[in-house]
């Protein structure tokens, strides 16, 4: 399998990668259009802010591509956050692949949600094998609200998305490389969709 990790300097790659080895899977990091295009399957990791990783992509012309790919695509935290439309962080205009917003959360909890947290309402091949109530490891501060979209849920106390899928899109705002053995199984699924 050609599988192809994002590279635009805004990821947590290497544990990614570290992730699908434990799989006994090579993945090839890659900002050049021509070998995301021809991949098999794509993952796009995303640590940091919203407009620097805007920049960044911009910077590697990867904006105008994303939006087109027809293969099974997963974008992971930021990555998830940047398919969407528009962030309250910095005010951003992002990929605009998945019509929906980021939010920042507004809470007297501490934010960044950061930490494990239970996944409910599990809808797509992407949990096969996962229970309802699985805990997962996340941090982030903006979230996307639920929609349509949602394929799972968590709540800081509000529900929000925790996994999205568009078309061929599919979105996690957790960490599946920090997830142990339930974030192994959604990377399974993913490679085997």
């Amino acid at each position: 399998m050609n599988l192809v990790i994002v590279d635009y300097k805004a990821g947590n790659v290497q544990s990614v990668m570290f992730a699908l080895e434990r799989l006994g899977v090579q993945a090839t990091l890659s900002a050049d259009a021509e070998t995301i295009r021809a991949a098999d399957k794509v993952i796009f990791p995303g640590v940091g802010e919203a407009s620097s990783a805007m920049a960044q992509l911009k910077a590697r012309n990867l904006e105008k591509l994303l939006p087109t790919l027809e293969q099974p695509f997963l974008g992971v935290c930021l990555g998830m956050q940047l398919l969407c439309q528009h962030s309250e962080e910095g005010d951003t205009d992002l990929l605009g692949i998945i019509p929906l917003p980021v939010k920042r959360f507004q809470t007297d909890l501490k934010v960044p949600h950061m930490g494990w947290n239970q996944l409910e309402n599990l809808k797509s091949p992407l949990f096969e094998g996962m229970q309802e109530k699985e805990y997962v490891y996340y941090v982030h501060s903006y979230y996307v609200p639920e929609s349509e979209y949602t394929i799972a849920q968590s709540a800081y106390p509000t529900p929000f998305s925790a996994a999205l899928k568009y078309k061929n899109f599919y979105a996690a705002q957790f960490h599946p490389e920090k997830s142990g053995p339930a974030g192994s199984q959604l990377l399974k699924n993913f490679l085997a969709l």
